[in-house]
């Protein structure tokens, strides 16, 4: 069985705590993620590993140089009180077409909104995402997201831990799988508390990450 969800972009492993994850990442892959860039306003930035392909690994956490946001910071960072791994994206060939089909079939991804990130040698990165979806809102139904001009992440030479899988666990995996079937994707799932694991291919062997 495929164990990697066709069209995954990225998936996200957020942490209280960027410095130490990113070290702790090293310590066991033996390869030191990338940094990434800032998200202006938002009070995040991230460091980077690519998985291979088109796809990569988004380590984000709290920016302690930035000042504190006026409103949460994305995917629930300000309330993580260890790294953990939160969503992943999809790259569908049509982001505003995907997200009319899928409404079609009872499931709302949210709006597209633009984002943007400025890469440590100063390049400004534009992208649109959805902004999350009801009534799946545990990160197990990936969002959806679309580069257009941007270069992307994962062709600017990042270091590469290959994926080797990608599952996750839902109380009601039947009430998920329509939804991803809709998306255009897939995912492994099996039954219990909501959540992901990860598997790369290091210098180190594999290691899995949850």
């Amino acid at each position: 069985m495929n164990t990697i969800p066709a069209r995954l972009d990225h998936i996200v492993l957020a942490t209280p705590d960027l410095a130490a994850t990113v070290t702790e990442f090293t310590r066991r892959t033996g390869v030191a993620p990338a940094p990434g860039g800032v998200h202006i306003g938002l009070g995040t930035r991230n460091h980077l590993v690519g998985l291979g392909g088109c796809a990569y690994l988004e380590i984000l956490g709290p920016d302690p140089e930035q000042p504190t946001p006026t409103g949460p910071r994305p995917f629930g960072v300000d309330d993580l009180d260890a790294a953990r791994t939160i969503t992943w994206a999809i790259s569908p060939p049509d982001i505003d077409a995907t997200v009319a089909a899928v409404r079609a079939h009872g499931y709302d991804p949210g709006d597209v909104r633009e984002m943007s990130r400025r890469r440590p040698d100063g390049t400004l990165l534009e992208w649109r995402l959805t902004d999350g979806g009801d009534p799946h809102p545990s990160g197990l139904v990936p969002f959806l997201i679309a580069w257009g001009a941007t270069p992307h992440p994962s062709a600017s030479g990042l270091p590469v831990t290959p994926l080797l899988e990608l599952t996750a666990t839902a109380p009601d995996p039947e009430e998920i799988r329509p939804v991803l079937t809709a998306l255009g994707t897939d995912l492994v799932l099996g039954t219990g508390p909501a959540g992901f694991s990860f598997t790369v291919d290091t210098p180190n062997g594999p290691v899995t990450f949850d």
